[in-house]
């Protein structure tokens, strides 16, 4: 089935008629979020990313120093609450509606700013949603506070949960842990403002004033969901969600409201392909792979018993025996267990401490592994 998305800007209804724009990658829902919400199927949705109106709190229109031309901000209709309760109202909604779309071990992303992300952020733990990271996004380029008056805004923050405390959510730790040069990802991230050929225009402005940069959602998306997932987007704006789950392989649904944002949305993802095959944009769990016993090296003459194996410096050495284990100068076990004696560690990962030797060259054993692991494939 098609992705859902999180639903469409707005309090009220415009009474248009409802529109459902298809690809085979995934749909767009024309229509007020929550009506469109009730009705899609329970327990349909892989994610929900959402990017809920913000409620900004605007006095005043804001000038550049020069004093005569206008920042561009969000005055649209679909941002306008007339109080902090009708806003917690509108926020318990559809997030109520969206928990009942995810499936038992689907996640949310909601993004915000200090206008709404803490009200967003107690209501989701009212629901019973599980929240496991606040992400930041800090921006490089933020826009600066003209006037003086505050610290300049240069972030947004991003709340990833759980459908529920028990969920048994997807987190794709070793494609983030790639993505950030083999270093564990980190909850604050470093990425630019939605600027240059990326930023869509009408008549020369933009088009939408809050269209995310496609950097953030592909963390977001890459993180959390397999390629085939459904990712929903209730507020689809201008459609960078679904751009980007199209380019993942992953199925997209957008709940929007306004007619000229449907109108955008689809031109754009008319225009977006899948990056490349599904095995290029998969990103499998080591966990989830299957186990390979180091015994298996042995049995098939991969490694031979008698091989010496070392450390990747060569300081540590041990041999192997025919029944997979290890033998150093005076402790026998598994590749673990003798890595971490040793040592004299509490544990090692003998799979990526111990190297053979290969034309004169350390290789980790592990590469082995995975070679054997895609021969059993």
């Amino acid at each position: 089935m098609p992705i859902v998305g999180v639903m469409g800007r707005g309090t009220k209804s415009k009474e248009l008629k409802s529109r459902d724009v298809n690809d085979k990658e995934g749909r767009i829902l024309q229509g007020e979020c929550l009506d469109v919400m009730a009705s899609l199927p329970e327990a349909s949705v892989d994610l929900v990313f959402a990017d809920p109106p913000y409620n900004l709190q605007l006095s005043a229109e804001l000038l550049r120093p020069n004093n005569h031309s206008r920042v561009d901000g969000v005055d649209d209709e679909w941002d306008q609450f007339e109080t902090f309760k009708a806003y917690d109202a509108f926020t318990t909604d559809w997030l109520q509606a969206a928990r009942r779309l995810l499936k038992p071990d689907g996640s949310l992303w909601v993004i915000g700013s200090y206008h709404n992300i803490f009200r967003v952020g107690a209501t989701l733990q009212d629901l019973g949603f599980w929240i496991l990271n606040d992400v930041i996004w800090r921006k490089t380029n933020p826009m600066p506070n003209f006037r003086g008056r505050r610290f300049t805004n240069a972030h947004e923050t991003l709340i990833w949960c759980a459908r529920d405390k028990d969920s048994r959510y997807r987190f794709n730790y070793e494609a983030m842990k790639s993505l950030n040069e083999d270093l564990q990802m980190r909850s604050d991230w470093l990425l630019p403002l939605c600027t240059g050929p990326e930023r869509l225009k009408k008549d020369g402005k933009k088009a939408h004033p809050t269209q995310k940069p496609e950097s953030l959602l592909h963390r977001a998306i890459l993180a959390s969901t397999e390629v085939g997932d459904v990712v929903l987007d209730p507020f689809f704006g201008s459609g960078t969600t679904g751009a980007v789950a199209k380019k993942l392989g992953r199925r997209y649904i957008g709940i929007e409201q306004d007619a000229g944002y449907v109108k955008i949305a689809t031109e754009r993802l008319s225009k977006v392909r899948k990056a490349c095959e599904d095995e290029l944009l998969s990103t499998p769990s080591k966990r989830a792979q299957p186990r390979i016993p180091f015994g298996w090296l042995v049995e098939r003459g991969i490694l031979e018993p008698g091989v010496t194996l070392t450390d990747h410096r060569g300081h540590y050495k041990a041999r192997v025996r025919a029944d997979g284990t290890l033998i150093s100068s005076d402790f026998k076990g598994s590749i673990h267990q003798v890595g971490a004696f040793v040592q004299k560690a509490p544990a090692c990962n003998g799979w990526q401490f111990w190297h053979a030797e290969d034309n004169g060259k350390r290789v980790v054993i592990d590469v082995y592994r995975q070679k054997l692991r895609a021969e059993l494939h």
